[in-house]
């Protein structure tokens, strides 16, 4: 096994890691957001046939798949939140 670098190199990874997750939720909220308003009546024209779940789609799966990534946020809400209340 490796030895962590002194100089820190695994601080900053772990940092970006950090960023990465944090970003997955906002971008899978917009894309449901931007596939609601783009594909208009066009979705709704698919799902017309009998016995298709209303959970069928790109837009929920990029609501259920924002909801999934929102731990990040909210261990970093939960963080702030004790930081202010000391």
């Amino acid at each position: 096994m490796s030895e962590p670098h002194a100089d820190g190199a695994g601080e900053a990874a772990l940092g970006a890691a950090d960023l990465i997750s944090l970003a997955a939720a906002p971008t899978f909220a917009v894309m449901a957001l931007l596939t609601c308003i783009l594909s208009g009546d066009a979705a709704m024209l698919c799902m017309g046939g009998q016995g298709v779940s209303p959970l069928s789609g790109m837009v929920p799966m990029y609501l259920l798949m924002s909801g999934f990534h929102l731990p990040p946020w909210l261990k970093r809400i939960r963080q702030s939140g004790a930081r202010q209340s000391r």
